[in-house]
């Protein structure tokens, strides 16, 4: 699932029928812009992750998510993939700045990960290493949250699967602008947002061991 910013003018088009269909130069009509609220079907992002959201992008309206970005739609494909292959990795949403912007989008994906695995004890050099979850990281371009989800209830299986949220951003690594450590937390607080999310749809038993508020403190 990678949505595109859909062309919706004929290459044809003269520039008058451009005009009066309120599309840009370039033949792409601006997505509508909505808070950040209101992404990835409006379940992940309080309003005081939103203010990490807008740290990260620099703005505080964003492209309309596509309609296969929701929390549920994450969690449906992760059971499928649980009963299947046991281990692999979908996007959960995609965050568009408005063209204007031309801020690089962020990805948020989940990975489940082999039961049979070891669990990592240790994060890469990049990330600041922080007590959420089983294992968390966080950088000035990305942070990630790894927890165990038990669940007798799922249709999964009794035993119990490990998981992790990524959330980066999509393009190139480049000098952070901003306060490095600001950026730290602002993408640990998306990480953790979307994990909670992710734990709460999918009925873990104590959300994951995750706690409602995320931890910053490095360890």
């Amino acid at each position: 699932m990678v949505p595109t910013r859909r062309l919706r003018c004929s290459a044809v088009a003269v520039s008058l029928a451009l005009a009066v269909a309120g599309c840009s130069d370039d033949g792409v009509e601006p997505e509508p812009l909505v808070r950040a609220q209101q992404l990835c079907g409006g379940t992940a992002i309080s309003p005081a992750v939103a203010k990490s959201l807008q740290a990260i992008m620099g703005v505080d309206q964003f492209e309309a998510s596509d309609d296969d970005y929701t929390i549920p739609r994450a969690v449906e494909d992760l059971r499928l993939t649980g009963r299947t292959d046991g281990a692999g990795n979908e996007d959960i949403c995609r965050i568009y700045t408005p063209l204007q912007a031309k801020t690089e989008p962020l990805r948020i994906r989940w990975w489940l990960m082999d039961r049979t695995a070891n669990k990592d004890e240790n994060v890469a050099p990049q990330f600041t290493k922080l007590s959420m979850g089983d294992l968390s990281g966080t950088s000035p371009d990305a942070a990630f949250i790894s927890f165990d989800c038990h669940d007798n209830n799922s249709p999964l299986t009794s035993v119990p699967y490990h998981m992790r949220v990524f959330v980066q951003t999509t393009g190139a690594p480049v000098e952070p602008e901003g306060d490095p450590k600001a950026l730290e937390d602002a993408y640990a607080a998306l990480a953790h947002s979307f994990a909670l999310a992710m734990a709460k749809e999918l009925r873990c038993t104590d959300d994951g061991g995750l706690e409602a508020q995320p931890s910053l403190t490095p360890v």
